[in-house]
């Protein structure tokens, strides 16, 4: 008996650090790919990061980029009015926490906006027959959690790494927009234990000052794991930064440069 609950014990726990894994390579490809390169051209990739990262994105969330990115723009476009698609000074902050999910849904069904918003995406061959097919994505991403480590192990982490996802992610958008740090004059917000969660998404004010900025953190204590990821991407040319300086967009309320 004992046996058995050490046993039934330790499989909860590897499956909860494999579901945060997994989290966290779905919050890398959406910080990295989706929002600094895609959505701001802040970085480009050669088509085998491309590849990864639209891989990664199905297997892990099924997102179709295209929408998100439609979405994303939209939010910078139209931040905290009520054209805004998910904004906590609009809804509430509890709000948006709760119903995120639902109201980028909303939004990223509405052809007409993805069409304003992300006409630079046009979908390939690729997307029509593969990528745009979210639940064939995301069956496939459990089917081989299964085979590695059996139906229990592959249950629980599924469950962690959607609760995780959605939530964390619904944070950047109601808390990121609510509580925290505002070392620049916009209505996001900096939060270090968030962005340590989000792969750098945390840095929501320095995001909203500096925009076209592949690197989210601008103090030399803000930790970003997203920019952990870019730097070796650039060293082995799998990726380019577009700008070197921090271009800020903002009126900042302090004097520091970023480094």
């Amino acid at each position: 008996m004992i046996t058995f609950e050490v046993e039934w014990y330790f499989s909860v726990v590897f499956a909860t650090m494999l579901g945060g894994a997994v989290t966290t390579v779905a919050n890398l490809a959406t910080t990295v790919y989706l929002h600094r390169g895609l959505s701001h051209k802040a970085l480009t990739f050669t088509r085998p990061a491309h590849g990864a990262f639209r891989l990664a994105l199905w297997l892990t969330t099924g997102i179709r980029p295209r929408q998100w990115v439609a979405v994303h723009r939209k939010h910078h476009a139209h931040t905290d009015t009520h054209d805004d698609p998910h904004s906590p000074a609009i809804h509430g902050w509890r709000t948006v926490q709760l119903r995120n999910y639902a109201m980028y849904r909303k939004v990223a069904r509405d052809d007409a906006n993805t069409d304003r918003f992300a006409r630079d995406l046009q979908p390939d061959r690729l997307d029509r027959y593969l990528f745009d097919r979210a639940l064939l994505g995301l069956g496939i991403g459990i089917a081989i959690l299964v085979v590695l480590f059996g139906p229990l192990i592959a249950a629980i982490a599924a469950l962690v790494h959607v609760n995780y996802y959605l939530a964390a992610n619904s944070a950047v958008n109601a808390i990121g927009h609510h509580f925290g740090r505002r070392p620049y004059d916009n209505s996001a917000t900096n939060l270090q234990w968030l962005a340590l969660l989000t792969a750098g998404e945390g840095f929501h004010n320095n995001h909203h000052a500096a925009p076209t900025s592949a690197k989210l953190a601008h103090r030399w204590y803000e930790i970003d794991l997203g920019w952990m990821l870019i730097k070796p991407m650039t060293w082995f040319r799998l990726a380019r930064v577009r700008l070197d300086e921090l271009r800020l967009v903002s009126a900042s309320r302090s004097s520091h440069q970023a480094s």
